[in-house]
């Protein structure tokens, strides 16, 4: 991952901290998100969104072989970072609250040490068992706004609710390799880190394919043939790009292809979804 940053030729250098700024990096918002030039396709992506281990636990969970993966961000969470804006806490869930119940696992494969002072995900433990009960409640209180229904940001008052029902902020420490998993329900965000230590992970995501449908799964053949991103919905509910825009401009070094073209073998080629459309 290092190799592909430097790969821009903007000047970063993995082995001097000094060169981690906004103008010698392609765009990483101040949450560590990267969602342009193509990153979500790299054939290192893939080969976490396919590694047996990571579709194993989905499959054994949901129930069934046959699924569909996400295209979702790539995280490059550098520390002690003052050329961007602050990572401000933002918690919220990934799901409409008014379609209630549970209708998708959230997952995220850790890339580097991850302390408990050393940022990443923070989850509401048991928010997701409280979620209609919330939403029924605070169903009064004016929303954040969002661009999409499935985002539900929780303000002040919300986070108060969560704090009477009696659930607690648990910041979840990981080592490499290891895969993060949570209801959509669950309120969540991610945290700066406090000590030196950066912060890589790929979010993936996987649901069944009988889940999707025949437009869902074309459309998600025409995202990955463009090779943009998605959010974590496997069914592509929200599609990215490729154009990263700086100061309002686009960026000189985008890409609309990856460096490295994704190596499919035919298990993680099903992933696409591609293989059951039928026409």
């Amino acid at each position: 991952m290092h190799g592909w940053l430097e790969g821009f030729g903007l000047g970063y250098d993995h082995h001097d901290r000094s060169k981690v700024h906004k103008d010698k990096l392609p765009l990483i918002t101040e949450k560590g998100m990267c969602l342009h030039y193509a990153v979500t396709h790299e054939d290192f992506v893939w080969k976490i969104r396919s590694e047996p281990v990571v579709v194993g636990a989905f499959s054994k969970f949901l129930g069934t072989d046959e699924l569909i993966v996400s295209f979702d961000a790539v995280n490059f969470g550098f520390p002690n970072r003052k050329d961007l804006a602050p990572n401000k806490p933002w918690p919220h869930q990934d799901q409409d609250p008014l379609k209630p119940g549970f209708r998708c696992l959230q997952g995220l494969v850790n890339l580097l040490p991850n302390g408990p002072d050393d940022g990443g995900l923070i989850v509401c433990k048991g928010s997701h068992a409280l979620s209609t009960q919330f939403h029924e409640e605070m169903a009064w209180e004016e929303k954040i706004p969002a661009w999409t229904n499935e985002w539900y940001g929780f303000t002040d008052k919300g986070l108060d609710w969560l704090k009477e029902h009696g659930c607690e902020w648990v910041k979840v420490c990981a080592e490499p390799g290891d895969l993060l998993l949570w209801d959509s329900r669950t309120a969540h965000y991610n945290v700066s880190s406090k000590t030196d230590q950066p912060r890589f992970c790929v979010y993936t995501c996987y649901m069944p394919v009988a889940e999707a449908s025949q437009e869902d799964l074309k459309r998600k053949r025409d995202v990955f043939e463009r090779r943009v991103g998605t959010t974590h919905w496997p069914n592509v509910r929200h599609t990215g790009s490729n154009v990263a825009k700086r100061d309002g401009h686009n960026d000189p070094h985008n890409r609309d292809r990856p460096v490295e073209e994704p190596q499919l073998d035919e298990r993680a080629f099903r992933l696409t979804g591609i293989p059951y459309i039928k026409e």
